[in-house]
Formats: structure tokens, sequence, C-alpha cells
């Protein structure tokens, strides 16, 4: 089940890839565009001893697209992650905070729906390293628990409103999932691995074409 997301995602961007593809034109487009998005959501953090728990995030990305053509690109740039959220292992109930930067690259494709309207939807791969981790417990603090990369699939709808030829605002709507899964390191007072899946978030765009 926890594959169907991104599944979903993999199958409407390249229908909607094929379809822009059948009838794009030679209309004049912006080569560069900009976006930034921020958002707010919620992701579960899946252990593979400890019991699972659901972590609160709140997101912010700032990305460049190249465009190929009119309604074709592809994106990057960089994300910064704030997780926290209660839980409970062998140790008993903790706190936890975690902040990661994110480094995605994803292919875009647009659907102008009118002159002031359009659709995006963007799907593609990110790496993430935390630089943050923190398990908050009545009577200690653990940091640097987990310390490492890990790589998963993101995808995200956008709905931009054009202010003008170079300006748009919108909402943008996004879910990604970790592949690979972490190991406790530093010592740390116990043992496991665990991903982060499903992590769902909805925010405010605003974009920019140059």
């Amino acid at each position: 089940m926890k594959h169907n997301i991104p599944l979903s995602f993999i199958f409407v961007f390249f229908s909607l890839l094929f379809t822009n593809a059948q009838n794009d034109d030679a209309t004049d487009y912006n080569t560069f565009s900009l976006h930034a998005t921020t958002g707010i959501g919620y992701g579960q953090v899946k252990n593979d001893n400890q019991p699972n728990y659901n972590l609160d995030a709140n997101v912010g990305e700032l990305l460049i697209t190249y465009n190929f053509n009119k309604k074709f690109g592809i994106s990057t740039g960089i994300g910064y992650l704030q997780l926290s959220g209660n839980g409970f292992n062998t140790n008993g109930n903790f706190y936890h905070e975690r902040d990661l930067i994110k480094l995605p690259l994803m292919v875009r494709s647009n659907q102008y729906l009118s002159d002031q309207f359009n659709l995006s939807i963007a799907a593609g791969f990110y790496g993430q390293t935390i630089i943050n981790d923190e398990y908050r417990y009545l009577n200690s603090v653990e940091k640097d628990v987990y310390n490492s990369w890990s790589f998963g699939f993101q995808g995200a709808f956008s709905f931009e409103y054009n202010l003008s030829n170079n300006w748009s605002v919108g909402i943008n709507i996004s879910t990604q999932s970790d592949f690979n899964k972490l190991k406790t390191e530093n010592d740390a007072s116990f043992n496991d691995k665990q991903t982060i899946q499903t992590l769902n978030t909805i925010g405010l765009l605003l974009g920019v074409k140059f």
C-alpha cells in the first residue's frame, strides 16, 4: 500500500506528459522559471524493531526549472524539512525533532487551463541528509541517533494563477517516500532501522519566469 501514491504520480505524470507531447506548439515560453514553495503536513516513521509513529512536517523548497518547451522541463534546487512529533520506544516516551536538507531532481509538465490558470505536475527523486536529530525523553536528551543520507521518490501537483507574464501564485500539494532505511549511529541507546513514508504536505507557491 505504501507505494500506491508514488505509482499514481508516475502514471498521471506520464499520461499528462504524453498528452502534452502530442499537442505541443511553437508558442513562446520562458526558458527558466523559479518556484518557491512552503507547506505543512505529516508523515509516518516506519521502524523495524520499535513502534511506528507520526511526525508533523514543515517544509520549504526553492526550485529552478529549465523548460525545454512550453509544457515540459526539468527542475532541481534545495529543500528544507522540519519534522517533529511524539513517539515511544524501549527508553520510554519521547518528543522527536529532526531537520533535513533535501536535493530534488524532477521532471515537470504544465497544462495550461486558461490564460490565468495552469496545472503543473512534477515527479522525480531526491536525496536528503539529516542536519539535526534529537530524541527528548523525560529525564534525558539523545542527539544524532540517525545521521545519514536517505533517497526516495517525490511528486507534486501545483495549481497556479498568473498575476502577470512573469509572476504567479498558487497552491502546492506534494508527497514523498524514502527508498532506503536509516540505521542508528553514534552509540545510540537503541538499535533500529527506519524509513519515513508517505510524507504529505500542502502549502503555498510563488513562481517567477525569466
